[in-house]
C-alpha cells in the first residue's frame, strides 16, 4: 500500500495527462510520461508511448457533454498506472521515482512552458510580475534604484 503522499502524487500526474492532452505542452510532456514508465526499456516506453497517444485522441474525439466523463476516466486511470508502477519499484528506487514524477508535473504545469502565462489577474498602479523556469529578476523602486 502506498502512502497518502504517493497517491496524490500519482492522482497528480494522472490530471497532468488529461490537461496536456490537446496543448502546446503535450509532447514533451507525452514523451516524459513514456520514458517514466519505461525506467530505461524501450519496449515499455513505446508501448505507453501508443496507450498516450490514444488516450488523448479519446479525449480530443469526446462529445462536448462526455469531456467531463472521460477525462475523469482517463484521469483515474492514468493515477492507478502511475499507483502500480510506484508500488512495484523497491523503496530507494521509489523516491527517485516519486521526485522524477513530481519534476514531470511541475513542467506540465501552466506556464511551465516557457513562454509564461498570467491570467485572471487585475493590476491597480506599477506592477512588476515574472514567469518563467528558475529565472532571476531584481526589482529597486524608490529615488536610491
Amino acid at each position: 500500500m502506498l502512502a497518502e503522499a504517493l497517491i496524490s502524487l500519482a492522482a497528480a500526474g494522472g490530471t497532468a495527462v488529461v490537461q496536456a492532452a490537446g496543448t502546446d505542452v503535450w509532447e514533451g510532456l507525452r514523451g516524459r510520461v513514456a520514458r517514466w514508465f519505461g525506467r530505461g526499456d524501450v519496449e515499455v516506453e513505446r508501448a505507453e508511448l501508443e496507450r498516450l497517444d490514444r488516450s488523448a485522441s479519446e479525449l480530443s474525439a469526446a462529445d462536448e457533454g462526455e469531456t467531463d466523463r472521460i477525462g475523469a476516466r482517463q484521469e483515474a486511470a492514468w493515477q492507478a498506472r502511475f499507483e502500480t508502477l510506484l508500488e512495484r519499484l523497491p523503496e530507494a528506487e521509489r523516491a527517485q521515482a516519486a521526485a522524477e514524477l513530481q519534476d514531470l508535473i511541475d513542467q506540465s504545469a501552466p506556464g511551465a512552458s516557457g513562454r509564461g502565462a498570467v491570467s485572471g489577474n487585475t493590476f491597480q498602479g506599477p506592477t512588476a510580475v515574472q514567469v518563467g523556469d528558475h529565472n532571476r529578476q531584481d526589482n529597486r523602486f524608490g529615488s536610491g534604484a
